[in-house]
Formats: structure tokens, sequence, C-alpha cells
């Protein structure tokens, strides 16, 4: 199981976000999604996930906005589940307190904690570096190849060359992206002892 908590940084000087981050976990876990988002203590929300595949999509989706500090807690949860994530219980809460903790000291505002979640920690950081130094030109881009469309089709949409386009994702480092985020989703499933045990 995989467990974000997710804590809005500098919540005392701005709007309350914990609507907008439990929207865009909703809509990026989709299915992937054991116990839905909720508020769980201030600014903080929490759920629970079940394929590493979404886990990692919303950390970066989070991390990319640059408002909240993400742990990600990898392990074993208490079953059965409760309906609501905040009455779980389980080493998979108790590793995402502390993987949330630990981001709220880290530039790359993320943490993952586990048996054996460093080097998954070390690669998922150096992605959100990477993407931490993107323009929005360049997530102008991403935004748009991620809906399926082509370069052409997007140079279209924005009204450049489609060389500018490939311009723009080269500088981006999109394709090393595409090609990192399945080798970091396998990473973090060869941690989660519930796939490991579907597996057995």
């Amino acid at each position: 199981m995989f467990i974000v908590t997710a804590d809005q940084r500098d919540s005392q000087g701005g709007d309350d976000l914990v609507p907008a981050g439990i929207a865009t976990v909703e809509r990026t876990a989709a299915d992937g999604l054991a116990l839905p988002p909720e508020r769980t203590a201030g600014d903080e929300i929490q759920a629970a996930i079940t394929s590493a595949d979404a886990a990692l999509a919303v950390a970066l989706a989070l991390t990319r906005a640059e408002n909240w500090s993400v742990g990600l807690g990898v392990g074993e949860a208490e079953t059965p589940l409760p309906r609501e994530v905040r009455a779980a219980r389980g080493p998979a809460f108790v590793h995402a307190r502390d993987a949330v903790e630990r981001a709220k000291k880290a530039p790359t505002r993320l943490a993952i904690s586990g048996d054996g979640a460093e080097d998954a920690e070390a690669l998922v950081r150096l992605l959100v570096e990477l993407r931490d130094r993107r323009t929005d030109e360049g997530w102008e881009v991403h935004d748009l190849l991620a809906e399926g469309i082509t370069q052409r089709e997007a140079a279209e949409r924005i009204g450049i060359t489609e060389g500018a386009v490939s311009r723009r994702a080269s500088t981006a480092a999109l394709r090393a992206e595409e090609a990192a985020i399945p080798a970091l989703a396998r990473t973090l499933a060869a941690l989660d002892p519930d796939a490991a045990a579907a597996g057995s």
C-alpha cells in the first residue's frame, strides 16, 4: 500500500489549498485510490493508493505545484480498511508520517519512507529536481503531449513551428521523464509488500 501525506507549505500566509489538493489527488490517482483523499489535520491531506503508478503520479502532480511537502509511505496497512483514511492504521501510515516530516526540509519537497526506500527516494527526487527547472513553455508542451497529441498538433495549438515544439521538448527533457517514470514506478512497486504477496 502507498500512503500519500501532503502538508501545505506556508499555509498560514496564504489561501487554503486543501480542496484543490484533494481534487488533484482524486483526478490523478483515479481508480488507484484505496481510500479517497481527505483533510486529516489542519492543512494536511492524506490518501491510500493501491498502485505504484498512481502513487508516483500523485507525488509528481503535488510537487509540481510547489505548494506541498509530499511524503510517500510504503508498507502494509491494517485490513480491513476503514471507510476513512484518517481511521486507517499500519506501518505504511507510520512511514508516510516520517516521509512528510522529512519532505518539509527537502529542497525537492518530497520524501519516501519504507523498508528499502532509499534508492526510490533518491531517484524520484532527481526527477522532481529536473521538473523544477522546467520553464512555463516546457510545461505547455508537456501538458499538450500528455493529451496524446503529436508535436505537429501541439505546434498548431500553440502557434509555433513543429521544430520549436521539438526544441522545447528537448530543453524540458520530456523524453528523459517519459522513460524514467515507468522505471521509477517499477522501483516503487518492488517495495510494496501487498504486491509481493500477490505475486507469491
